[in-house]
């Protein structure tokens, strides 16, 4: 009995004793995961660590002091450096000297006027005058040179004299101002006449654009380009462009230009520098819409074409219709004119009659003619 008992209380001692250990180690094994826990967290924190490190810094030696300068003579100051910032001004260009004399002023641009207008003898008379009161002025002697230069076009003994006149500017020096550089370049590349322009000088495709908008008529608007072969390019007075327009009536007559149609001429580029060797005008063709009196008398015009000329001083060297038989219908109408000049009459187209026989009763104390020769001889007592 004794012997069991003994033996049952050893086997609950073990029992305690192995959940004793049994605790011990998870107690053990808790306190080793939250060591290591708190370690791994201690791991992920950022130390900073400040070190100090000797920097060798290499000190020059101090210069020894330099010897007092001698006095020296004060020297003016310095003008201040352009800067390149600052805008120069742009350089005035030439132009042409004034005219002292007033009437050889007067004379000059009444000579320029006559010779834009194509009179060019009016225009070489009054040059004549004023070169023979100041022979050594540039502007009349360049404007004799023009003169001579648009005679050539029909007459070409005229070229010497044009060339006699360009260089006795040429001959003026810088006397001439802006003048001087434009006789040169007269003189170095000739006297232009108009033959010699054909190929050189020519008009472009002629565009036509309808103004569909325009609310008080019709207006149509022509871009003519002119096109120049380099070392060619003239200047605004040594040409021009005319255009000669046509309409069509209800009835379909071909008829001219209308009096109360306007047209107007404008360059693109305003001033002809012919960059690329081309410039091109601008032409705004006007029909107004008509009154009733007018449609009831006239009819009612329409534009048709129109006929481009360019002239090289004061000569036809490009022309181009639209459509192209206006070309013929142009040549008709000047052909026309022609024939219709007073001075230009037909002697046969005159009456017969004696001249011995006159028309007219004569005067009084004048003695009649006897044709048939049977009056007596008149006594000149």
């Amino acid at each position: 009995m004794a012997e069991n008992a003994l033996h049952a209380r050893s086997g609950l001692f073990f029992q305690l004793t192995c959940w004793v250990l049994g605790l011990i180690a998870f107690t053990q094994l808790l306190i080793g995961g939250v060591a290591l826990a708190l370690r791994v967290e201690a791991a992920r924190e950022v130390r900073i660590e400040e070190k100090i490190v000797t920097k060798i810094v290499n000190i020059a030696p101090k210069p020894s002091p330099l010897p007092p300068a001698k006095p020296l003579v004060a020297l003016p100051p310095a003008p201040d450096p352009i800067s390149p910032t600052r805008e120069l001004p742009s350089p005035r260009p030439l132009s042409a000297p004034p005219i002292a004399d007033p009437v050889i002023e007067r004379l000059v641009n009444e000579a320029r006027t006559a010779r834009v207008a194509d009179d060019l003898g009016s225009s070489y008379l009054k040059l004549e005058e004023a070169v023979g009161r100041d022979p050594d002025e540039p502007s009349a002697l360049y404007e004799l040179g023009l003169v001579y230069e648009a005679l050539a076009a029909a007459d070409p003994d005229q070229i010497p004299k044009a060339a006699e006149a360009f260089q006795k500017v040429f001959n003026l020096g810088t006397k001439a101002g802006a003048l001087y550089p434009l006789a040169a370049k007269k003189l170095e590349e000739g006297i232009a006449l108009p033959q010699n322009m054909r190929g050189k000088l020519s008009i472009g495709r002629v565009l036509t654009f309808p103004d569909n908008t325009y609310p008080d008529g019709e207006r149509v608007i022509l871009t003519i380009p002119v096109s120049a072969a380099p070392g060619s390019e003239p200047t605004g007075d040594e040409f021009f462009i005319k255009v000669t327009f046509f309409d069509k009536d209800t009835q379909g007559t071909l008829l001219p230009k209308g009096y109360q149609s306007q047209d107007s001429y404008e360059w693109v580029s305003g001033d002809l520098d012919w960059l690329g060797g081309q410039e091109t005008l601008r032409v705004t063709y006007t029909i107004p819409t008509p009154s009733a009196s007018d449609i009831q008398l006239f009819g009612r015009r329409k534009y048709y074409g129109q006929v481009v000329e360019l002239f090289y001083k004061n000569e036809v060297v490009d022309a181009q219709a639209t459509p192209r038989h206006l070309a013929t219908e142009l040549n008709r109408q000047q052909g026309v004119q022609e024939t219709e000049d007073p001075l230009l009459f037909n002697p046969d187209g005159l009456p017969d009659f004696d001249p011995n026989l006159p028309l007219l009763p004569p005067l009084d104390g004048e003695i009649p003619v006897d044709p048939m020769g049977e009056l007596p001889p008149f006594d000149e007592r």
